[in-house]
């Protein structure tokens, strides 16, 4: 009965139908995390909410990495939430708000556990656009730092991405990387 629900035809069928898959209780798609947002976002269809609830979650996790998350990093989640979510901003201030709280509360094994839930219900084209947007929000304050970075690598592996995409996406964001600005100044200096 399992494999009946589980198999990629079945999902295919699904897709195709309409028809949204049940949730099972336990599982990646039934974290706390994920729960206590889709839960406030009632309105939406759960499959869209477990999506944006990630999606938010894992900026978040991106923000956190310099151990804050500043306001210009708040702004630009928010903006991204209304951009690719399709939320409306106060939904967007609520997704990321409560996303940053549960970033800094939760932490390692949570991190984990929901940037594996995005890469199981999102498209690799929306797993790119998720890493373009972690480091967006790390470059916010015009550097990307080495530890920023580290945890940014992290959500590639966690996310599948394989290194030729990541190093794409990075190639993006080059000028705001801590170690290329240190090597830009020690040559001007």
């Amino acid at each position: 009965m399992f494999k009946r629900y589980t198999s990629p035809e079945r999902h295919a069928e699904d897709v195709a139908a309409g028809v949204e898959p049940p949730v099972v209780a336990g599982s990646a798609a039934e974290t706390a995390t994920a729960r206590q947002i889709v839960a406030r976002l009632d309105a939406l269809p759960q499959n869209q909410a477990r999506y944006l609830a990630c999606f938010a979650y894992v900026m978040s996790r991106a923000a956190q990495a310099d151990l804050s998350i500043s306001e210009d990093e708040t702004a630009l989640m928010e903006q991204f939430a209304v951009q690719y979510g399709g939320l409306d901003e106060s939904q967007a201030v609520l997704v990321v708000g409560m996303t940053k709280l549960q970033a800094s509360v939760e932490g390692a094994t949570e991190d984990y556990v929901v940037t594996r839930e995005f890469r199981e219900i999102s498209t690799m084209d929306q797993r790119l656009q998720l890493l373009r947007c972690c480091f967006a929000v790390e470059a916010a304050d015009g550097t990307i730092t080495a530890e920023e970075a580290s945890v940014v690598n992290e959500i590639a592996r966690e996310l599948d991405i394989e290194r030729a995409d990541l190093n794409r996406v990075r190639d993006e964001f080059h000028e705001q990387l801590s170690s290329v600005q240190a090597l830009r100044q020690a040559g001007g200096a």
